[in-house]
C-alpha cells in the first residue's frame, strides 16, 4: 500500500510503499476511504509532540473493512466504518466505570503482540499514530479502534466524526455538560472549536460567543450557530466577553492549544464557573492563572481529552444527527486532497485559515 510516512521531526512527509499483515486476533484491515488532516498530528510533524518514528500519522480515519481476525464477530468484510484514537479494553477499571477514553490499557491493544512487526518498509518496523495509521491506503487496527456507521453517510464526512467532531460535540455533551439556557465561549474556531459551537447550540445554549483572530473562521463560526464573535486581533477578548455577558460566561473553551488563549478562557469565566481546556498545549510549556479566582470566585479549569467519549455509542449518535440534518459536516470540509497533496495542505493549516482538509482516496 502507498502511504505517507514521517521519517523525522520536524519534517515532511514522505510517500512510500509499506507492507501491511493480514489481520490476526482482535484485528481488523480496512481499506481507508478518507482520513481528516488533525492538529494533533501536525505537533508531531513539527516536533512539538514525541512520538516513535518513522511513523504513520492519521487518526481521523474512515473505510471499509476488507478483513477481519478470527476473534472478530462484530464487524464483516463490507462494512463501513469511523476509526478513533479511544482505543479501549473493556477490562480495565476505566472501562469498567463507563471511562473509554481514559482506558489504562490502550497502548498495549494497538496492534496484536504475538507476531511483529505488522507494518514494515523494506523489512523496517513503521508505526502507527495511535494505532490507526490513517494518511494510508490501508489501516491494520483493534477491533476497539473502530465502529459501524449508517451506510447512507458519506465516509469522507464520516472520518471527521472520529476526531474534531467527537472532540468538539463531546466536549459539551460529555465533559462539560452545557446546560440549556446559559452562555458559551469558544476560543478558536477551527475543526475542533467549530464543533464545540455546535455542540453547544444543540445543547440548548442562548449564547454562544466565538473567538479568533481570522475574520474568516469569524463567518464560518456563524454558520454553525455562534450567537456573536469577537475578534481578538481587534480588542482584548476577555474584557470584551466580560462586559458582553455582564461578568463573565457559564462555560469557556479553548480549542488551540496555546497558554495565552488558555489564560483567556479562564478569564472570561464568571463566577463559580469552569474553563475547559481541549487544545493540546507543545510539550514543556506552562500555563499560568491568577490563583486568587480559583479559591475566592470559585473559578476553575478542566482538562478534555476527545470529548469524553463513548465514541461506539456516540459516533453512531452524532453520524445519525447528520443524516438528520441536525449536525453540519459538509461545511468543515475546507479542501479534499489526495496523499500527495498532504504537506501542501498542513503548510495551509499552519496558516490558520482553514477548517479541515481531508484526503479521499480513491
Amino acid at each position: 500500500m502507498q502511504a505517507a510516512i514521517l521519517e523525522e521531526a520536524p519534517g515532511e512527509l514522505v510517500v512510500d510503499t509499506v507492507s501491511v499483515d493480514r489481520p490476526i486476533d482482535d484485528e481488523v484491515l480496512i481499506q481507508t476511504m478518507a482520513c481528516g488532516l488533525c492538529h494533533s498530528d501536525l505537533h508531531i510533524i513539527d516536533g512539538t509532540m514525541a512520538f516513535p518514528l518513522p511513523a504513520i500519522a492519521g487518526h481521523e480515519a474512515a473505510g471499509t473493512v476488507q478483513a477481519v481476525g478470527p476473534n472478530v464477530t462484530e464487524f464483516a468484510v463490507g462494512d463501513r466504518v469511523v476509526g478513533c484514537l479511544s482505543t479501549f479494553c473493556g477490562t480495565c477499571l476505566e472501562c469498567h466505570v463507563g471511562r473509554t477514553w481514559a482506558c489504562v490499557r490502550r497502548g498495549a491493544l494497538n496492534l496484536a503482540p504475538t507476531r511483529a512487526p505488522r507494518l514494515t518498509r523494506n523489512g523496517e518496523k513503521i508505526m502507527q499514530m495511535a494505532g490507526l495509521g490513517g494518511f494510508a491506503e490501508e489501516m491494520l487496527v483493534h477491533r476497539n479502534s473502530i465502529v459501524k456507521v449508517p451506510d447512507e453517510l458519506p465516509l469522507d464526512r464520516g472520518a471527521l466524526l472520529g476526531c474534531a467532531v467527537m472532540t468538539g460535540v463531546g466536549s459539551v455533551f460529555n465533559g462539560a455538560k452545557v446546560e440549556p439556557g446559559s452562555t458559551v465561549a469558544v476560543i478558536g474556531c477551527g475543526g475542533i472549536g467549530l464543533n464545540v459551537i455546535q455542540g453547544a447550540v444543540l445543547a440548548g445554549a442562548e449564547r454562544v460567543i466565538a473567538v479568533d483572530i481570522h475574520a474568516e473562521k469569524l463567518g464560518l463560526a456563524r454558520v454553525f450557530g455562534a450567537t456573536e464573535t469577537v475578534n481578538a486581533s481587534e480588542v482584548d477578548p476577555v474584557g470584551t466577553v466580560v462586559e458582553m455577558t455582564s461578568g463573565g460566561v457559564d462555560y469557556s473553551f479553548e480549542a488551540i492549544g496555546n497558554t495565552k488563549t488558555m489564560a483567556q478562557a479562564y478569564g472570561m469565566l464568571g463566577m463559580g464557573r469552569t474553563a475547559y481546556m481541549i487544545g493540546i498545549a507543545p510539550e514543556g510549556t506552562t500555563l499560568e492563572i491568577p490563583a486568587s479566582p480559583i479559591a475566592r470566585v470559585a473559578k476553575g479549569v478542566q482538562g478534555l481529552n476527545m470529548g469524553s467519549n463513548s465514541f461506539k455509542r456516540d459516533i453512531p449518535m452524532l453520524a445519525n444527527l447528520y443524516l438528520q440534518g441536525r449536525l453540519l459536516l459538509d461545511e468543515l470540509i475546507a479542501a479534499r486532497i489526495g496523499l500527495d497533496g498532504i504537506n501542501e495542505a498542513y503548510d495551509r493549516m499552519r496558516k490558520g485559515t482553514e477548517a479541515r482538509s481531508v484526503i479521499v482516496f480513491d
